[in-house]
């Protein structure tokens, strides 16, 4: 089919926002710069019509409508009654749903954590056969995504239950061009050639780092993120897994190594204003107001995709703020890992349309639709970069597309008690200058009693 290529702004402009209903549909198949011919074979080959397919998951708001436009697309192909539901309360509701016996077709996942325990309990069905494959050939470290989806079933046997979707990138680093341009200052590639820019500034007289590890009940956890960076930074990515799993004990030399690694830069008072007793008393939303000062009071600050939201008013990403890959040591040769997040699709209710809509979101133009409308990253390594609603997006993607290794945030997939307690204060302490070792024997000490 003829594509009428259209730029971004005319492509938000024509999924901007509303309920599809009444059969319009946010995008007309065959326009845009979009791959309609993946979609095209699909619909010739996917009759669902007269069944219905039930999703939820945590999107409300303006995602839910975002989502609205993916599914308005799936429904179109197949003839299907497809519906989306968000709640706020997604994790609780979706476990209730599934005891009762009345649980949606689909299930979308904030995080593989709660996933893993439905299928240990026989709540989740293992996807149609050949994803695993798809996802390992098609998505960037498409390996990574296979074993953040494979949990063990009811009798105790890996099988693929989770697809992800939607990707969030951690392993960030966040700098104004203009005070780099002014000190001839390059983006460095390497973790060692970081290092060496922050003794450069420092011989500069200025301050590299901004950290802040303040979050009212939840300080600390800016730490954790930088010490599981650092684990994919110093050991193979199965050491990480062993780690999270407590396969690994939190006081073995490895953990204790990445510890160690970020208190290089959090508890060194040339690299951050204060050292660690001002980054462990500063809320992480006003960490990086340092870079925009003049002149700096810090020029780097390692944060998440989100941290823009908590930039001055009026700052635009690319011009008076960029990023850079917080990157790997070369002289371990650990690849290209990355920290991050995501939301995975699961069969909660088998039928005909869940195993379709799986099959669906294998397509470029289901990632596509929500790509054009901003806020979303994909680790599908098919889809056509240019349609990112913006150049931010488009550089993130990249480093997720030459990503060798993904890892989900470590303590998410941890037992609450440590991953979002023990974990969160002892790098509070650790920061403010208790030994790597103390710290990391009573988080172990911790994960002990609870077993």
């Amino acid at each position: 089919m003829m594509k009428n290529l259209m730029g971004g702004a005319a492509a938000i402009a024509l999924m901007s926002g509303a309920a599809f209903a009444g059969g319009h549909l946010p995008i007309e198949p065959g326009s845009g710069d979009y791959d309609w011919t993946a979609y095209d074979e699909f619909a010739a080959n996917t009759d669902l019509s007269g069944q219905s397919l039930s999703i939820t998951g945590p999107w409300t708001g303006d995602e839910k409508a975002k989502f609205d436009a993916v599914v308005a697309l799936f429904a179109e192909a197949t003839g299907a009654e497809a519906e989306y539901s968000g709640s706020d309360s997604f994790e609780q509701d979706i476990v209730i749903a599934a005891e009762a016996g009345s649980a949606p077709n689909l299930a979308v996942f904030p995080q593989p954590g709660l996933a893993a325990d439905m299928a240990a309990r026989g709540q989740l069905s293992p996807l149609p056969e050949g994803t695993s494959e798809f996802v390992a050939e098609n998505f960037a470290a498409g390996q990574s995504w296979v074993d953040l989806g494979t949990y063990a079933n009811a009798s105790g046997e890996d099988e693929l239950f989770g697809m992800f979707y939607r990707v969030d990138l951690k392993s960030l680093v966040w700098y104004v061009p203009e005070a780099f341009e002014e000190n001839d200052y390059e983006i460095p590639e390497t973790m060692e050639e970081l290092i060496a820019l922050s003794d450069q500034i420092v011989e500069d007289g200025g301050t590299p780092w901004c950290i802040g590890l303040g979050s009212g009940a939840a300080t600390g956890w800016p730490a954790t993120d930088w010490v599981e960076d650092m684990m994919l930074r110093t050991q193979p990515p199965e050491v990480y897994d062993a780690w999270v799993a407590n396969e690994l004990s939190f006081d073995s030399p490895e953990v204790i190594g990445a510890i160690e690694a970020y208190g290089q830069f959090a508890r060194n008072e040339d690299y951050v204003a204060g050292g660690g007793e001002t980054a462990a008393s500063t809320d992480f939303r006003d960490s990086p107001n340092g870079l925009f000062e003049v002149p700096p009071a810090c020029y780097m600050h390692r944060q998440a995709s989100f941290i823009p939201a908590f930039f001055p008013e009026g700052t635009e990403v690319g011009e008076d703020v960029d990023f850079f890959y917080f990157p790997a040591f070369e002289g371990q040769d650990l690849g290209s890992p990355v920290l991050g997040a995501g939301t995975l699709f699961s069969i909660t209710n088998p039928s005909d349309t869940a195993n379709a809509f799986i099959e669906f979101l294998k397509l470029p133009i289901a990632h596509e639709a929500w790509m054009t409308q901003g806020g979303f990253l994909t680790a599908h390594g098919g889809v056509n970069a240019d349609l990112y609603a913006d150049d931010a997006l488009r550089g993130q993607a990249e480093i997720i597309q030459g990503a060798t290794t993904f890892r989900f945030d470590g303590s998410d997939l941890m037992p609450g008690e440590i991953g979002a307690g023990a974990f969160w204060t002892g790098m509070v302490d650790y920061t403010t200058g208790a030994s790597a070792e103390e710290v990391a024997a009573g988080i172990q000490e911790r994960w002990d009693a609870i077993k």
